[in-house]
C-alpha cells in the first residue's frame, strides 16, 4: 500500500526561502511541489521520507532563485491488485459505492461488484442518495458509513488529464482505484 520511491528532481529554490538552512529550504520546497498530487504509475505522494543529495546551487541570470538537482526519498501510497482495505463509506448512488482512506477518496465499488444479493432503496434520511443493504440468510446488512468496508483492490487506473471538464462534473481523479 505504501512504497518509498527514489526520485531526482531539478528544484528552483525561490529567493524568500533562501534565509532558512539549505535542507529545510528544500524539504519546503518539495512538500510544495509533490504533496498530495498523484505521479503517473507511481501513486499518491504522501510524504518526503528524507533527502539523499542535493549538487548545484546554481543561479541564472536575471533570476534570483538558485536551482538545485535534489535526490529524495517519497512515501507513496500506490495499492496493488489483490490487497485488501478498510475504507469508510463515502458515497452511495444507483452505480454503487465510493468510498474514503480519510487522506483518498477516489475508490469506487461499482453494483455489481458489491456482494450478491445486494440491492438498493431510496435513502429515507437523504445522507446518501441511495443505501444499499446486502442479505445474508435471513438477514438484512444495511451498508451505511458507521462500518468499515473491506474490499479487494481489482484496478488502479491513472486517467489521462481532460483538457477542459463539464460544468458541475465531479473533481477530476488522477488515480482511481476500483
Amino acid at each position: 500500500m505504501f512504497y518509498l520511491s527514489k526520485i531526482e528532481h531539478t528544484l528552483r529554490l525561490p529567493p524568500h526561502l533562501l534565509r532558512l538552512p539549505l535542507n529545510e529550504a528544500i524539504k519546503l520546497e518539495l512538500e510544495n511541489v509533490f504533496l498530495d498530487k498523484v505521479i503517473a504509475n507511481l501513486g499518491l505522494c504522501i510524504s518526503i521520507y528524507d533527502i539523499k543529495e542535493i549538487e548545484g546551487g546554481f543561479v541564472y541570470p536575471g533570476e534570483g532563485a538558485s536551482t538545485h538537482t535534489v535526490k529524495f526519498r517519497l512515501v507513496v501510497f500506490r495499492p496493488f491488485v489483490g490487497e485488501i482495505i478498510a475504507a469508510k463509506l463515502k458515497e452511495s448512488d444507483a452505480n454503487g459505492l465510493r468510498l474514503s482512506l480519510g487522506f483518498f477518496e477516489d475508490i469506487y465499488v461499482p453494483s455489481h461488484l458489491l456482494p450478491s444479493p445486494s440491492r438498493s432503496e431510496p435513502d429515507p434520511y437523504g445522507r446518501y442518495e441511495v443505501k444499499w443493504i446486502w442479505e445474508f440468510g435471513d438477514t438484512k446488512y444495511v451498508i451505511d458509513g458507521l462500518d468499515e468496508i473491506k474490499f479487494r483492490v481489482l484496478s488502479v487506473n491513472y486517467p489521462s488529464i481532460p483538457i477542459e471538464q463539464a460544468e458541475g462534473s465531479k473533481p477530476f481523479a488522477p488515480m482511481v482505484i476500483n
